[in-house]
């Protein structure tokens, strides 16, 4: 008896259990990954871009795989691929509200997923960011550095690579409902368990819930 009341003084107290607690114990280690995955997307931008201006700068192309790929450098004043040309104040702002909204969104982190999707976008925004707020002409007026071509394609770098698969990553993890806090939207987790796609729930002989078997008659 006196076991039966613990358990259910433990159970109103902390409803949750132990699983209240296995939900926010991974949030240290996913704002890690996080970190990690944009320091490793920064560094590949800045080293690439370092490398691009002291071996590129004012010389010709360098066109490999017969031409389907051509390291050039040039450098951009606009958003990723070029977009935008003119309004680099706005952009580095933009930009800068960007990084501040990942950081801001990463207090929630509990899903590995989104972890390096946030990551791949923080590393790619910081790397065009740190162009343009240190480069020529001007801090907040940076031209951005970009250096890898390919055909029908504008000139583009890592960081704005690395922007695309982010994207690319949120959109995929939006449509299949998975939550930055690692929780799904209703009805996400429960498609392909069990239930009829049309939402009826019916089970596996195909009757309804509510139907009554109809009485036998007596010869």
């Amino acid at each position: 008896m006196q076991t039966t009341r613990g358990t259910s003084l433990i159970d109103q107290t902390n409803p949750e259990g132990e699983a209240g607690e296995s939900t926010g114990s991974p949030r240290p280690r996913r704002v890690g990954v996080l970190v990690a995955v944009a320091l490793a997307a920064l560094a590949a931008d800045i080293i690439t871009k370092i490398v691009v201006v002291a071996t590129l700068q004012d010389r010709d192309p360098i066109r490999l795989l017969g031409g389907l790929l051509t390291l050039t450098e040039t450098r951009n004043s606009g958003a990723a691929f070029s977009i935008g040309t003119g309004y680099t104040v706005v952009f580095t702002l933009i930009a800068i509200g960007v990084v501040v909204a990942i950081l801001r969104t990463a207090r929630n982190l509990r899903s590995l997923p989104w972890a390096i999707c946030l990551g791949l976008l923080l590393g790619g925004a910081v790397g065009n960011l740190v162009d343009r707020l240190l480069r020529a002409p001007a801090p907040l007026k940076g031209h951005v550095v970009d250096w890898i071509q390919v055909p029908n394609f504008p000139v583009f770098n890592l960081a704005d690579s690395a922007i695309v698969c982010g994207g690319f990553l949120a959109v995929l993890l939006a449509a299949r409902g998975l939550q930055i806090d690692g929780t799904r939207l209703p009805g996400k987790d429960e498609q392909g368990d069990g239930g009829d796609a049309d939402g009826t729930g019916g089970g596996a002989t195909g009757e309804n819930p509510g139907d009554v078997p109809a009485p036998e008659e007596k010869s």
